[in-house]
C-alpha cells in the first residue's frame, strides 16, 4: 500500500525558507566571524559571570591567604594584575558583543529588506485583485452596479516614493512641534 504524501502547507514552507535564509547566512559567515559569535555565546551566559565573580573573588582570597601565612602576595591590594586583567576582559568582552551586533544589525537589515519587497508585492496583487473584483461586479448582470468611492481609492497601487515623502513630511512636522513646544 502506497503512503500518501501531503504537500507541504504554506506554514511549514515559510518556516523552512525561513531556517534556510538563516543557514544561508551562517554559510556566509567567515571562520574568525563564527569564533567570535561562539565566544559571545559564552560570554552571553550566566555561568560566564559566575566564573568572573569567582576568578576575582579567589584572586583576592589568594592575595589574603598568602598575607596572612606571610607569605609574598603575588598582587597586594590595590590588585594592579587583577584590574588589568579584568579591564582587559572587558575590552575583549566589549569587541566581541559589538562585533556580533553588527552581523545582526546586517541581517536585520537584509530581513527589513526582504519584508519591504514582499510587503509591497503582496500590496500589488491585492491591488490587482481588488481590480479584478470590481471587474467582475462590473461585468455581471445579476449583481447591481454602484459607484464605490473606497473601492475605486483602493484599487489604485500605492506609490512607494509619495508614501515616503509624506512620512518624510509628518516627521519633519513632528519635529518642528516639538522645536516650538521647547521655545
Amino acid at each position: 500500500m502506497k503512503k500518501a504524501v501531503n504537500a507541504p502547507t504554506p506554514i511549514t514552507q515559510n518556516v523552512e525558507s525561513i531556517a534556510e535564509f538563516y543557514k544561508r547566512e551562517h554559510k556566509k559567515a567567515s571562520l574568525s566571524q563564527r569564533i567570535v559569535e561562539t565566544i559571545s555565546g559564552v560570554v552571553g551566559r550566566p555561568i560566564f559571570l559566575g566564573c568572573i565573580v569567582s576568578f576575582v573573588t579567589l584572586w583576592i582570597l589568594a592575595n589574603i591567604g598568602a598575607r596572612q601565612m606571610h607569605m609574598v602576595e603575588f598582587d597586594p591590594p590595590p590588585f594592579f594584575w587583577l584590574q588589568g586583567i579584568v579591564s582587559l576582559l572587558a575590552i575583549l568582552t566589549t569587541t566581541v558583543v559589538l562585533i556580533r551586533q553588527e552581523r545582526f544589525a546586517n541581517l536585520e537589515e537584509r530581513r527589513e529588506q526582504l519584508d519591504l519587497q514582499v510587503n509591497l508585492l503582496t500590496e500589488q496583487k491585492t491591488t490587482k485583485l481588488i481590480n479584478l473584483i470590481e471587474e467582475l461586479r462590473r461585468d455581471m448582470p445579476m449583481v447591481k452596479d454602484r459607484h464605490d468611492p473606497e473601492s475605486e481609492a483602493m484599487q489604485q497601487p500605492t506609490d512607494p516614493h509619495r508614501v515616503l515623502a509624506e512620512m518624510d513630511e509628518a516627521h519633519a512636522t513632528a519635529e518642528r512641534e516639538k522645536r516650538d513646544e521647547k521655545l
